[in-house]
């Protein structure tokens, strides 16, 4: 066995620096392997993203240095809560990570003992993470690179008492990663699942917590396949657990703890584990400060993504206003078998990782199909490599990969259109006799927060669409996400617009059916009075699913949302019901008849027209005078087309997809 015993040396004091209001006399001249002696077995990853290596007679002033408190001599670990992250994290971190990987079978040791001395100061307290920092980790170097444990400490603003707690996260089963899951275990106080009521409320202060600057101690052994934990702390009870690494309790759903069914399952992390969890892989423990309080916006993740202040990643006023993570080690060790061998893969995977770009076609491969219109009137034909930052790009929520479409209120518009949109167009045709097939998963994360609520159109994106490509270019599918401002859930809803009769499409009009909440033909009795707030519908950043599936003239669509009933609906596309003026809908004879556009349709609908999918953003709030048009004119801001500023002022459409499919139609179940 490799063995480090860390011992503490006298310090020279050097200029004072103060890093938080525990701080005192930081040591002149003293460096961080002088105060642990094992710097040589780890490389260190700081807040900005940087791999400085082996961190010894190694400091950086923001990040990584020594100090001196009541006379002894600590190696402070600090970063804020927003800088560049490291590998696929959202959070930043400064932290060791061990230089070389072992096998679970073998045996393995970490000890440490320290202080947290600040976490960050805002954040929402719903989502657990907030508000917390990891100091210790074993983590995986193959496969899904999860996290077998990591060592919380939390606490609440105004407590003076915060949670020490430890997380399991599975090594999920199969290829995909996303639905992987923590399950938490509470040491001293709370576990992760204690949140708040609302963003500024926050559950009773623990009774038997750990203050900031109060000193703790754990310690990681891992033998024949088993971790044994032990967690002391003067004044406090220590705590021993055990966890099988080789062995899954969670191999099938029904094995879910409460906690994780509670937490994880309604964001659509309800993975399973591989029945032999960590065996086949190498593992290697971290150490220091990983900040678990972000910037991200809560509605991505309700888990993982805080909310918290960043001014907008400047590092110096975070570090002013208390918004940043810092912890004190005043000793540590490892101990590694023999059989340890260099961790190099991982380093190199992940270094730099969070500032190489993933483009939209490596999340959903099929954009080879299609091509797209950008909300500034960019056309472009060939997806493979092609992003754009303020239409259509990547993101990355702590969990997945997803495709941004955004496009503001007013920008540049497609020859038949008054709105704006970043959206695909297959480059396939087909007739509604040959049909086709479209899925979906998305989340809406933004509409316009401005326009006229009397106007159906306000306040709605289209999500994707069947587009007739011959006659009248008519739209025999529209699927729409609308929500009001200040109301929390919004709707969503499908419109099929008749195919008109005759040469004059000036009389064309749609027909809405809802889905979740209400139809289009809800709206305002004035411009800024909206209609009460639908029951069953859909925050922004709730994920739902849509499949479209034409086959042999017949529309068959299905929409799917954990916790919401699952819808269905059919739609002939090859013989109308609306060839008559007596057959219009009362809907239309509310909506549209008042504004002149009251046709009827031809017999055949789309019969014998060539169609093709569009999906993406397509924003319905412009800036048009409702005067001109009370359906689809929204009267909304739009900054005389500066992107900016609509972006800015929240006058765009968001739409993130995880997901999504094309393909020829097929035989209705």
């Amino acid at each position: 066995m490799i063995s480090v015993v860390l011992l503490l040396v006298g310090c020279v004091e050097r200029k004072a620096q103060k890093s938080s209001e525990h701080s005192e006399e930081v040591a002149m001249g003293t460096s961080a392997n002088d105060v642990i002696p094992f710097f040589q077995h780890w490389n260190l990853i700081l807040g900005d993203g940087s791999n400085v290596g082996q961190a010894t007679n190694y400091e950086h002033e923001d990040f990584f240095y020594t100090a001196k408190d009541d006379e002894k001599d600590w190696v402070v670990f600090k970063t804020p809560n927003a800088g560049n992250t490291h590998g696929t994290s959202n959070n930043t971190r400064t932290e060791l990570a061990q230089l070389k990987k072992w096998s679970p079978m073998t045996e393995a040791k970490m000890n440490a003992t320290l202080k947290v001395m600040n976490v960050a100061t805002t954040g929402d307290a719903r989502v657990p993470a907030t508000y917390s920092v990891v100091v210790g980790q074993i983590h995986s170097a193959d496969g899904h690179e999860n996290e077998p444990l990591k060592i919380f400490y939390k606490k609440f603003p105004g407590h003076t008492k915060g949670s020490v707690f430890w997380n399991y996260e599975i090594n999920t089963a199969g290829d995909d990663n996303s639905k992987r899951w923590d399950y938490s275990h509470p040491i001293w106080g709370y576990d992760f699942s204690v949140v708040g009521t609302d963003e500024n409320s926050y559950p009773t202060e623990p009774e038997d917590g750990i203050a900031l600057g109060e000193v703790f101690s754990y310690e990681v052994i891992i033998k024949d396949g088993v971790m044994h934990l032990k967690f002391t702390s003067e004044g406090h009870e220590t705590k021993t657990f055990t966890k099988n690494l080789i062995l899954s309790e969670y191999a099938n759903r029904q094995d879910f703890p409460e906690q994780v069914e509670h937490l994880f399952v309604p964001i659509g992390q309800d993975g399973v584990e591989r029945k032999n969890a960590y065996k086949e892989e190498g593992l290697f423990f971290k150490l220091g400060c990983y900040n678990q309080t972000n910037g991200k916006d809560p509605r991505v993740n309700k888990v993982w993504c805080s909310g918290a202040e960043t001014h907008d990643g400047n590092i110096e006023k975070q570090y002013a206003d208390g918004n940043y993570a810092e912890v004190w080690f005043e000793s540590a060790s490892i101990e590694i078998s023999e059989d340890a061998i260099s961790n190099a893969g991982y380093f190199q995977a992940n270094d730099g990782l969070s500032k190489k770009t993933v483009y939209p076609h490596e999340v959903i491969p099929f954009m080879d199909k299609f091509k797209i219109l950008t909300g500034d009137g960019t056309h472009v034909d060939d997806l493979t490599k092609y992003e754009h930052k303020d239409f259509f790009y990547t993101v990355i929520d702590g969990t997945r990969r997803w495709v941004v479409y955004k496009t503001p209120n007013s920008g540049v518009t497609s020859k038949n259109s008054s709105n704006t949109r970043t959206e695909l167009q297959e480059k396939r045709e087909w007739t509604p006799e040959k049909g086709g097939n479209l899925t979906g998963t998305c989340k809406v994360m933004q509409v316009s927060v401005s326009g006229d609520a009397r106007v159906a159109a306000s306040y709605s994106t289209v999500v994707g669409q069947i587009h007739s490509g011959e006659g009248h270019e008519n739209e025999p599918l529209k699927i729409f996400y609308k929500k009001f401002p200040g109301h929390k859930k919004g709707s969503v809803f499908w419109n099929y617009e008749i195919n008109t009769a005759g040469d004059d499409n000036s009389k064309r009009w749609d027909f809405s059916t809802a889905v979740w909440g209400n139809d289009m033909s809800v709206v305002g009795p004035s411009k800024h009075t909206f209609p009460p707030e639908p029951n069953d519908g859909i925050e922004l950043g709730e994920e739902f699913s849509y499949e479209v599936n034409v086959y042999e003239g017949i529309m068959y669509l299905t929409f799917e949302s954990e916790g919401h009933k699952t819808k269905t609906f059919t739609k002939n596309l090859i013989s109308s019901e609306y060839v008559n003026s007596t057959d219009l809908p009362e809907q239309v004879k509310k909506l549209f008849v008042p504004i002149g556009q009251d046709g009827t349709e031809r017999q055949n609908a789309y019969s014998g027209e060539l169609n093709y999918f569009k999906q993406g953003v397509y924003n319905q709030t412009n800036g048009k005078s409702p005067e001109t048009n009370m359906v689809w004119c929204a009267g909304a801001e739009t900054y005389g087309g500066d992107i900016a500023k609509q972006y800015e002022n929240g006058c765009y459409t968001e739409v993130w997809f995880r997901a999504a499919t094309i393909g020829p139609g097929i035989p209705p179940k």
